[in-house]
């Protein structure tokens, strides 16, 4: 069974229906048992990190996360997953989790034509091979909506890369089981349920 994490952060039913679509079994659920005892666990969200991350803690889920992380099974991350798995975010001043090294910085341009949140369709660079790409091309686009973006200590935790005005940041990252999008696959189409459907078959390693 797939675990879906439940921490208030929105969109879950629509990374569950996407999931139903490509004939994976996962359920929405806060239980940190549930959790601890599923095969796979995927980390969605948008909103906030400072009050995901204060939810997170309150239901005692990011013991669970942290937990799952080590026992080697699979984690898929979606946007604000994505975010909360590094040190910190400046979204809230907020300590994370701490499974990727690095920061979340918020989006800062001088051109003011450019749009913060950044919302649509962007390419992404594929920079590293990983099991969970397989199934797309580089230069492929999926669907963005964040306000932060994150940057990763260590170059080797990025799999992937998408420019937005002068800013490229890491929007594929993975260390160990965990792989993480910072695109919204439950909203990229046929190119987001291909990664899903690679979720299934991914055993974890790199």
């Amino acid at each position: 069974m797939i675990a879906i994490v439940d921490y208030d952060a929105g969109n879950l039913r629509s990374v569950q229906r996407a999931c139903e679509h490509v004939g994976l079994d996962a359920e929405i659920t806060l239980n940190a048992h549930v959790i601890r005892q599923a095969d796979k666990l995927i980390f969605p969200g948008v909103g906030s990190a400072e009050s995901a991350v204060d939810t997170l803690q309150h239901r005692g889920l990011d013991k669970a996360i942290l937990e799952f992380f080590a026992s080697g099974k699979p984690i898929l991350g979606i946007c604000l997953g994505l975010q909360i798995a590094h040190e910190y975010s400046e979204e809230g001043d907020k300590e994370c989790l701490g499974i990727i090294e690095g920061a979340c910085e918020r989006f800062m341009f001088s051109d003011k034509t450019l749009k913060v949140p950044h919302i649509g369709w962007n390419e992404v660079e594929i920079v590293t091979s990983h099991p969970m790409l397989e199934s797309i091309e580089d230069g492929d686009e999926f669907y963005f909506v964040h306000s932060y973006f994150a940057h990763p200590t260590s170059n080797t935790d990025v799999f992937g890369k998408t420019t937005y005005g002068d800013r490229t940041f890491a929007s594929v990252v993975s260390r160990d089981n965990f792989f993480a999008t910072q695109f919204h696959l439950e909203k990229s189409g046929e190119k987001g349920l291909r990664l899903l459907s690679s979720f299934a078959d991914w055993n974890g390693t790199c």
